[in-house]
Formats: C-alpha cells, structure tokens, sequence
C-alpha cells in the first residue's frame, strides 16, 4: 500500500492486520529515508536504532516468504521515504495499491505535527513517479483508491482491493480492538494516538480547511501528481 503522511494508512494496516492470514510490515524503510536525508523526525534515534538503513536490505525483506502460517504480507509504504536513488524493481514482485488524499487535507493535517514542511515531505510527487514505474512495468491499471470513498463505505474498497489481489475478502478488515500493536513502528507514540483509539473506519467528516500562502503553495505544487492518480481511481 503506497501512501504519502496524514492519510488513512495506519488504520488500513489495522484493518489488514486484523485478518487472521495476515501479519503487517509499519514504514520500513523509514530508517532509510531519515538516514539518507538527515531530516529531524519525533524519534528520530529510535527509529535508526530500530531498523535497518540498507535500503536493498530493506527491500529483500519486504520480498521473503510469509511468516508461520499466514500467508499474505501487507506492507504500509510511505511514498515519501522512497528517495530518487532507490530501485523500484523490486516492487515489481508485490501486488502494488495506491491510497490518495488530497494535498490540501494532507497539508492541513501535517502542520499540525511540522509546519516547516516541503513538498517532498507529503510524497506526492514520489507516489506518482511509483505509480507510473508500476504501470510501466506491473499493471497498467493499478488499483488507485481515495481515503475518502474508503470511509464512505469500507467494506466496497477492502472488497475491491481484495478482488485485485486475488484474495477472499473478510469481514475481520472492518472491526479491529483498540490499542496498541507489536507491529507499530516505534514512531507510534508521535503519530498514532487517534488509530490506536479507533476500533473501525470512521465516517468521513467535512472540514473546513483553512492554509496559509505558504501551505497553499505547497498545495498547489503538490496537486498535478494527486490529479494524476484521482483520474485513475478506482471508485
């Protein structure tokens, strides 16, 4: 699952985690990307410390074999931690889904957390240069799905996502218990305190969002590669 910050990512882990066929995999190239940019994230020693920062050791990771008895491997990917220098030809092995939100709810939210923000940060532009090494080289047609039609009606996107992965749908994907996971990255107590109360999608809210010059100008560069991937939505 490709998806940049402040989306609805961690609970589509949640809901994925929550099938008993599955174990999840949280953000792992995260150390990658802080190690490679020097960027301050909240916890950002933890995070060095708690995974690898070889990003082809990384990626042979993502590509082994399921664990014990379950058998799909869902991995939450954060668009913005796959720098220019990394090779996409190892996603060429997985079944490759897009979750989209628009640029000016991403900027609202993530300013919230670090409004010195850039536009590489929200990982627009890196989705879609994803988004097209897929369709170049997996499947033309990749599955494009917005946050906002998976709150309207969970259970018609997970089924859709399934039906593209080959795989049965369960209705495990829309409950989950509340609290926290083993499988959270360490970064959970910075990011994850509304998911970690939530039990289910939550109905999608209007909001009335309101950006600075600065923040609409990060927008606006960030909304031709969102564009792109809304035309080939899925719902």
């Amino acid at each position: 699952m490709w998806s940049g910050p402040r989306n609805i990512s961690t609970a589509m882990m949640r809901a994925w985690e929550n099938r008993a066929d599955t174990f999840v995999t949280d953000e792992p190239f995260y150390a990658c990307y802080l190690n490679t940019t020097g960027i301050d994230h909240p916890g950002r020693p933890e995070i060095l410390a708690s995974q690898s920062t070889d990003w082809q050791e990384v990626a042979n990771n993502c590509l082994q074999l399921t664990k014990s008895h379950q058998t799909i491997h869902y991995q939450k990917h954060m668009t913005q931690h796959m720098l220019p220098h990394l090779d996409l030809h190892w996603i060429n092995h997985l079944h490759n889904v897009f979750l989209i939100r628009s640029p000016e709810e991403v900027v609202a939210s993530y300013s919230q957390a670090r409004p010195n923000m850039t536009p590489e940060d929200l990982g627009f532009e890196q989705q879609h240069r994803i988004f097209e090494h897929v369709c170049k080289n997996v499947d033309p047609k990749p599955l494009v799905i917005s946050a906002k039609d998976v709150l309207k009606d969970p259970q018609q996107v997970l089924n859709a996502i399934c039906e593209k992965c080959q795989i049965p749908f369960d209705q495990a994907m829309l409950n989950w218990p509340a609290g926290k996971r083993d499988s959270d990255g360490v970064w959970a107590p910075h990011w994850y305190n509304n998911v970690q109360k939530s039990t289910c999608f939550a109905p999608p809210r209007e909001r009335n969002i309101s950006l600075n010059t600065v923040q609409q100008e990060i927008a606006n560069r960030c909304r031709p590669f969102f564009n792109a991937l809304q035309e080939s939505a899925a719902l």
